[in-house]
């Protein structure tokens, strides 16, 4: 997993290559500075500041996705370097140089820890509010401001990239679990189905075998059994197979109830499934997984409610309704999949705002 992460962020330097832009102030005034010792250093500066900002950038994606940690003091020692690079563009670049500041802002609030980052930050933005009015020849374009917003934006990137790594994490975790939960459960059937089905084969064959010289007739009925008992376990075994592919509707009330308490969404779930007919098990389960994972990622609901009859099913929450919080409508690929499914089964979905209060509402009603 974190490998796939790897790669997928493998070139995300040159997202942050693209900022690099707003250095073109400083390098404009070192090309038209004079012929000098300022001028040769500024650009050297320059040049390395950009360098070690892009190497600074890949290092912290690479660790985060990767989960291999990072001496602190080789991250601080990056920190350095840039703030040295930095300081070299001063004698040929003057207050421009302070455009430096916002990127050495965004490499400590992603790499350092986050009491670090801010201490850093805070720090340039106090020398880039002051400086430029105590330095003569020197004036103030904005960079106290620019730290700020790059301190802020960056802080909100690095949570949500943690956040978002965290979530993959734990449903790559719930993937694990469900497929060692299904070999568990397949074992365990597997086990129910054969052992008592080879079991009463094996009586039934042993007493056949006696009855041959003794009670033919008796001998073919018993056979006639242990036929009808092998077919009968091979039937449940193809079942238990196909089960694989398939969904069961407790099962989905249980994984609905771990995805909502996820989400951190309360959850009213029936407790049992017993009272709903053996052929609409099925479909009630895929009317739940699909309502109740619309439910999560886009409903912004505080709390959900599923309402079991042994003819219907209805998903209730309180969150945004059918437009979603982006303006799209929830009532997508998947609800209409679901739909196309109920009608070949004569059921009837239907789904949409709510008329009793805010949310949305997913109703599945089978013939009776």
């Amino acid at each position: 997993m974190a490998s796939d992460h790897a790669r997928r962020w493998r070139f995300g330097w040159v997202f942050a290559a693209i900022w690099l832009g707003y250095l073109v102030a400083p390098l404009k005034t070192l090309i038209e500075a004079p012929s000098g010792w300022e001028r040769a250093v500024g650009l050297a500066g320059l040049t390395g500041f950009v360098a070690a900002y892009l190497v600074s950038v890949a290092d912290g994606r690479r660790s985060r996705v990767t989960g291999e940690p990072r001496p602190l003091a080789a991250r601080w020692a990056q920190v350095a370097v840039l703030l040295a690079l930095a300081a070299a563009m001063v004698p040929g670049a003057g207050h421009y140089a302070l455009t430096a500041g916002v990127y050495v802002t965004a490499v400590a609030m992603m790499n350092l820890p986050a009491s670090h980052g801010i201490a850093v930050a805070a720090a340039l933005f106090v020398v880039a509010e002051t400086v430029p009015r105590t330095v003569a020849g020197w004036r103030d374009g904005g960079y106290g401001l620019a730290i700020l917003l790059a301190a802020v934006a960056t802080y909100g990137l690095r949570v949500a990239f943690e956040r978002n790594l965290r979530l993959v994490e734990a449903q790559a975790e719930l993937g694990r679990l469900a497929v060692d939960n299904e070999r568990a459960r397949i074992a365990a059937d597997l086990h129910d189905i054969l052992g008592h089905s080879l079991t009463v084969v094996a009586v039934k064959a042993e007493l056949a075998q006696r009855l041959l010289d003794v009670d033919p007739e008796r001998a073919r009925a018993e056979l006639r059994d242990v036929e009808m008992l092998c077919r009968d376990a091979l039937a449940d075994v193809r079942a238990t197979a196909l089960g694989v592919r398939g969904v069961s509707l407790a099962g989905e009330i249980a994984a609905a109830r771990v995805a909502l308490k996820a989400a951190h969404v309360r959850a009213d779930l029936p407790t049992a499934a017993d009272e709903v007919e053996g052929r609409w098990r099925e479909l009630f389960a895929w009317t739940i997984r699909e309502a109740v994972t619309n439910l999560v990622r886009h409903s912004r609901a505080r709390s959900c409610q599923i309402r079991l009859t042994p003819h219907s099913v209805e998903v209730l929450d309180d969150g945004v309704g059918s437009a979603g919080p982006d303006g799209q409508a929830l009532d997508g690929q998947g609800l209409d999949g679901l739909r196309r499914r109920a009608e070949a089964l004569g059921a009837q979905l239907s789904a949409g705002d709510r008329t009793d209060g805010p949310g949305f509402r997913v109703l599945l009603e089978a013939p009776s």
